[in-house]
């Protein structure tokens, strides 16, 4: 029988990853709700129309990407390839904006994208992701910045580099895109064939082209701080001035686009030393417009998306084991397992990690079982011990034992735990 395995790109989290995962998003809770942020869950699967809208239908995301089917409705459906989209769609859905003018959200979870498997870049990965409604103020852009970069230092990622740009707003972007787009008349041939097309349809995406000849074709290009409106180069003069003020250190990347269609003005990348060619860590920006574009209210809007097995591979793995407990009880016999086993489920119910072997192999076995559980402590008793109406009590650490009474065996278990 042919052994079924995982889709290409898309992998499972064992146990032994489980603790350092944790360690992300409670760490990310923590420190994004210090900083008044709340979690919202949004589905991992949307109308089809959500994401050709908000994304932009001419983005690598949605021309050649996306997991998209039809339902038994005929009804056109896809796997989120971004949180961004469907958080605006709850925002508004739920008038979310009435409540306060204000709002600020995150989530976490799966996103799919069918691209070719590579380190760093999968078809099922996972992302945090934040937004901040209802505020332009540039000091937003800092603040937002900001938390990023704190979360990713309380989580102890090193050799981080932070990039900012401007990507101008609907007034003085189409002019440096029709400066690009002149600047690449002429030089097509030495394009890729996708920058070719990006040339007609969305040029300033050749700037995020990995293409090595892209690349030095590009290098001459016109860059878009120099076509800035006077509004555009206030904010994004003042985003520096906060940023400097939270001695915070950053690089200005004048060629720096941002992915998606609906980034205007601050855009900011993070990245890492320790992840190679795909070295993007975290990344993000305004998109003033968007809410209202996809039928809310006139808001602003400003936010980022971290990869979690980007940021995952940058970090030490746990020294915890995953499989510890506090007690193993080895219950030697069947009248031990008829105490046993209700004595380890009522340990439970109160908060008590406790392990126990049904399967009545011999001592030696359930000891081996014990220090593959990392256990402080092992109960053990058979029949003798219940005829003397004791069990022992084993240190794993300092291999000391002591007796307890049978008759209270769950207060004496729970004291010694609570002890400790």
């Amino acid at each position: 029988m042919e052994k079924i395995t995982a889709i290409k790109g898309i992998k499972d989290v064992l146990p032994k990853d489980s603790p350092v995962w944790h360690r992300v998003e409670m760490t990310a809770r923590e420190i994004f709700g210090c900083f008044g942020f709340c979690e919202i869950r949004v589905p991992i699967m949307e109308k089809t129309s959500l994401f050709q809208r908000s994304i932009g239908e001419t983005t690598d995301i949605v021309e050649k990407e996306m997991y998209t089917f039809r339902d038994r409705d005929n009804e056109l459906l896809t796997l989120r390839p971004e949180a961004t989209a469907s958080v605006i769609r709850a925002y508004i859905e739920h008038n979310l904006f009435a409540s306060d003018p204000v709002t600020r959200l995150y989530t976490m979870g799966p996103m799919f994208r069918r691209e070719r498997p590579q380190k760093g870049r999968f078809r099922q990965f996972h992302q945090i992701d934040v937004e901040l409604f209802g505020d332009d103020n540039p000091a937003s852009d800092a603040e937002v910045i900001f938390m990023l970069m704190h979360f990713l230092h309380v989580i102890e990622i090193k050799n981080l580099s932070l990039e900012v740009n401007s990507l101008g707003c609907k007034a003085c972007r189409p002019v440096f895109s029709r400066a690009v787009v002149d600047y690449l008349k002429g030089r097509e041939s030495s394009l890729c064939p996708d920058c070719q097309r990006r040339i007609h349809t969305n040029p300033l995406r050749v700037f995020d082209c990995k293409v090595e000849s892209c690349g030095s074709v590009i290098t001459g290009a016109p860059l878009i701080p120099d076509f800035l409106c006077a509004d555009c180069s206030e904010h994004y003069s003042r985003v520096r001035g906060y940023l400097d003020d939270l001695k915070l250190p950053y690089e200005t990347n004048a060629r720096m686009v941002r992915g998606l269609d609906y980034y205007t003005r601050t855009a900011f990348e993070v990245k890492s030393g320790g992840l190679g060619a795909q070295n993007s860590l975290a990344g993000g920006g305004r998109y003033d417009g968007l809410v209202q574009f996809m039928g809310g209210p006139d808001v602003p809007g400003i936010g980022f998306g971290i990869g979690m097995e980007r940021l995952i591979a940058c970090l030490p793995p746990e020294e915890r084991n995953p499989y510890a407990a506090e007690i193993f009880i080895a219950a030697l016999g069947e009248r031990a397992q008829k105490i046993a086993f209700p004595l380890t489920q009522e340990l439970r119910r109160r908060g008590i990690c406790a392990a126990m072997d049904y399967s009545g192999k011999s001592l030696k076995s359930q000891m081996k079982r014990a220090d593959k559980f990392n256990c402080a402590y092992t109960l053990i008793f058979g029949d003798r011990e219940i005829e003397e109406n004791c069990a022992e009590v084993r240190d794993m650490k300092t291999k000391n034992q002591q007796r307890l009474p049978l008759d209270h065996l769950l207060e004496a278990v729970t004291d010694l735990l609570k002890a400790r």
